[in-house]
């Protein structure tokens, strides 16, 4: 078995890691990798990978605006998510979009492994701390009837800024964060 790996990330160093944890694993091989949403669709049309380890956060275009572009032009990737964001909302958001996976960027090469061949497989694959999170939320969810959505700390914060009159801008400056980052919360 020879799974096809592309890589989309912004991040030069996270491409040259994931290079090196794969590099002593033939069955896996890297056939592509772009620092941009565009470069990545402009990518697709030369080579198709079986798998795309995507970043959420490309400077051109989030990863799930992305995904659902990729999976109606070539519905035979299997997409698995590999971000920073550790969060219920990123990894649900990116699985209702179509990805497949959903994987911190701080995982172990066997995790990473494991995740490229189930997704390369069909089948779904959560980050196992994200996987335990769901779950508990879930059975929370089950237990009681909340008429108001919950909002994450993040969000809280956010939604305060807002109410103290703060723009994007100045959000995004207050917080050290990218305006698809503010925009999505």
């Amino acid at each position: 078995m020879s799974i096809q790996v592309a890589i989309a990330d912004d991040h030069q160093i996270v491409i040259n890691g994931i290079r090196t944890m794969l590099a002593d694993y033939p069955e896996i091989q890297i056939t592509g990798t772009w620092l941009s949403g565009e470069a990545l669709l402009k990518g697709l049309e030369k080579q198709l990978p079986d798998v795309l380890l995507l970043d959420i956060q490309l400077p051109d275009k989030t990863g799930d605006k992305l995904t659902p572009v990729i999976l109606k032009k070539y519905p035979s990737i299997r997409i698995l998510t590999l971000t920073n964001f550790d969060s219920t909302f990123y990894a649900r958001n990116m699985l209702c979009h179509g990805a497949l996976g959903y994987l911190l960027k701080s995982t172990d090469r066997k995790t990473l492994i494991e995740a490229i061949e189930t997704v390369y497989e069909g089948r779904e694959f959560l980050e196992p701390s994200m996987k335990q999170q769901i779950e508990e939320k879930n059975l929370k969810k089950n237990r009681t009837h909340v008429k108001f959505p919950s909002l994450l700390p993040r969000e809280k914060e956010i939604l305060q800024l807002i109410a103290d009159g703060y723009t994007t801008q100045k959000i995004m400056e207050t917080l050290h964060l990218s305006v698809n980052t503010v925009d999505n919360y």
